[in-house]
């Protein structure tokens, strides 16, 4: 028996966030034991800044879970998009302000605001390079099912 998706099913996030949440845990123990001191340590994924425990972070969907639920619910589970948007190369950290400005926004979009540039002293280069790593990794995580 072949199962039928609903191929114009609306946004739905507890499969994406029960996975997320586990990307997490693994994320911040990696990053305990990178920072030597017990204290998380990462890089912004749009300022190449360094972050630290205790600083104001969030993790994020460099390519927004909305985004690829809207553009592959048509061919792909719940369960598989779940495993798309939380690999590796599209889940990173940047400080809770850029986090909460981006939102759902794509991140080339929200770039062009020149504004955004300057407050947030975002490395267009890096923020670019990140984008493209997701959107490839995306691509062939999605080509593989």
């Amino acid at each position: 028996m072949k199962f039928e998706l609903d191929k114009l099913r609306p946004y739905h996030r507890t499969e994406i966030d029960q996975l997320f949440t586990k990307v997490k845990a693994q994320m911040h123990q990696q990053a305990v034991a990178r920072g030597c001191d017990g204290l998380a340590l990462y890089t912004d994924c749009y300022t190449g800044k360094t972050l630290r425990g205790g600083d104001p972070y969030d993790y994020e969907h460099i390519r927004s879970a909305e985004e690829v639920f809207m553009t592959y619910r048509d061919r792909l589970t719940n369960n598989q998009i779940a495993q798309v948007v939380n690999c590796p190369e599209n889940v990173s950290v940047t400080l809770r302000s850029i986090n909460q400005s981006k939102g759902k926004t794509p991140l080339e979009d929200w770039l062009t605001n020149l504004d955004n540039i300057s407050k947030y002293n975002i490395d267009i280069m890096l923020a670019k390079r990140n984008l493209k790593k997701a959107d490839k990794a995306i691509k062939k995580m999605v080509d593989k099912y």
